[in-house]
């Protein structure tokens, strides 16, 4: 058998017990094809490493006019607004798009066990998630190009925000406003365990503190999951403190609307019992009043997919670009009145 850099579509094959045009088509998912030989065809060129070679397939590198957008989560706005943002620049440039969703483990597996064999891109989008070293050396495989779009990742060109600055734009907001009884509650993702331990929407809330000369409680810091729902149960968490914050730092504005039911069905006011700011600026933000730092999430695609196809015309790019974030003021923060004031205003 030939060296495995040097394997040919024939010999998957002929390892495979099949004809080279079944093989082709298993390959490219085309039809005709039957499940268990397509499954057959994929396990060979997995075991071997084989990579479909753009000449054998009559395709010259860069006339296949498409993109893997790979995305983890397809049901939450950030996602949807980032994907909206690379494929109008993508189509506009004459690309099909194809997206695939790797929601959990077993669909992140698979997506990178497969791509290597089916080889049928010019690019690859990784949108807003990190890339382990075993999943990096299988896109290294494709030897195709890949940038990462709303998150960064050192191994590839990036365009997303900076989450700490974004982060001390929200916290030094409480901080002027008075606030010195901070909470924070923090989101995680489950599914992505490799985002960094503490992550710059996490680090600016103790460095903002500590540079006002605030001790940070870990009891005011609630951890939970993305999510609306997830927002609540660290409310709740907030709330049932002995002494509750007076302001409340949210990781994103979707845990913010979750924060924000919480208070309402327990009677207290937003700001004037608590103040909220988060991150995002969500659609619905402007609707609950709600303060935040705003970042341009369909910019952050249009500029991810510009930055892409410069690099396929092989034309000089930023590789590393921030975006910029702006604090948008709102109903839900306002300034810690003291108990001198207090007393006045229930006079």
């Amino acid at each position: 058998m030939p060296p495995q850099d040097k394997l040919e579509l024939a010999d998957v094959a002929r390892l495979a017990g099949v004809s080279p045009a079944t093989a082709s088509r298993a390959l490219s998912n085309a039809y005709g094809v039957s499940p268990a030989t397509r499954a057959r065809v994929l396990e060979v060129a997995e075991r071997v490493n084989y990579v479909v070679s753009p000449e054998a397939s009559g395709l010259a590198r860069g006339t296949r006019q498409r993109v893997a957008l790979v995305v983890p989560h397809i049901e939450r706005w950030f996602f949807g607004a980032m994907v909206s943002g690379l494929g109008s620049v993508l189509r506009a440039a004459g690309f099909d798009v194809l997206l695939y969703h790797v929601g959990d483990s077993e669909d992140r597996s698979r997506f990178f066990e497969q791509l290597p064999a089916r080889r049928k891109v010019d690019a690859v989008v990784v949108v807003a998630f990190p890339v382990a070293d075993e999943e990096r050396a299988r896109l290294e495989l494709m030897g195709v190009t890949v940038v990462a779009a709303g998150g960064q990742n050192a191994a590839y060109p990036f365009v997303c925000i900076d989450d700490h600055a974004a982060a001390r734009q929200a916290v030094d907001h409480l901080l002027q406003l008075r606030h010195t009884r901070i909470g924070m509650i923090g989101a995680r993702d489950p599914a992505w365990p490799n985002w960094p331990v503490r992550p710059g929407r996490i680090q600016a809330y103790y460095d903002c503190l500590e540079a006002a000369g605030i001790e940070v409680d870990p009891a005011l810091i609630s951890t939970v999951d993305w999510g609306p729902e997830h927002g609540a149960e660290g409310m709740a968490r907030l709330l049932s403190l002995r002494e509750p914050p007076t302001a409340v730092y949210a990781h994103s504005d979707e845990i913010a609307f979750g924060a924000m039911s919480v208070l309402r069905r327990a009677g207290l006011r937003v700001p004037q019992d608590m103040s909220i700011v988060a991150i995002d600026d969500h659609p619905l933000s402007a609707f609950l009043d709600l303060t935040t730092v705003a970042q341009p999430v369909p910019e952050q695609g249009k500029l991810t997919a510009q930055m892409l196809l410069a690099l396929l015309r092989g034309e000089e790019t930023d590789q590393a670009m921030h975006v910029p974030t702006k604090l948008v003021v709102r109903g839900s923060t306002t300034r810690l009145r003291s108990a001198e004031e207090n007393t006045g205003a229930n006079m």
